[in-house]
């Protein structure tokens, strides 16, 4: 799938795309993002919007890749992760060109989650994905 992606698809840009959606998410659902696990929840309402309008992930593949950069934005911020490059190997894998890296846990593709959550619905709810992989779950 080829996106058109306003910044370069690297870590150091992560943030910047989680920045965008959230401003994208007041202006056009009126819901308010603030990094907290629980917003999550809000972003899994969000997308369960577009498939009750039958949009598909190739009409929104930019907006879910900002999605995603968001999950990883909160998992950076309050479950240790960091944001870096996949390295080729991986890439032949999972098909995007960043993960989030978690201390001891190994990593995580939010990115690739927020996609399925569009595609799978509720069964891959994305605050769900989040309890997962962060430390204690529901912090």
């Amino acid at each position: 799938m080829q996106l058109r992606l306003k910044y370069a698809p690297v870590p150091e840009n992560a943030a910047r795309f989680a920045g965008d959606i959230v401003v994208s998410a007041a202006q056009v659902s009126a819901v308010h993002l603030d990094y907290t696990p629980d917003s999550l929840t809000s972003v899994d309402a969000i997308l369960d919007g577009f498939r009750a309008e039958g949009l598909t992930a190739g009409q929104v593949a930019e907006t879910l890749f900002g999605f995603g950069c968001y999950v990883g934005e909160v998992l950076t911020r309050h479950a240790g992760g960091r944001w870096r490059a996949t390295t080729a190997d991986e890439l032949a894998v999972v098909g995007w060109p960043m993960v989030v890296e978690l201390a001891g846990q190994g990593w995580c593709n939010p990115i690739a989650k927020a996609f399925k959550r569009l595609e799978n619905g509720p069964e891959d709810s994305l605050r769900y994905f989040y309890a997962v992989f962060a430390p204690g779950g529901a912090r």
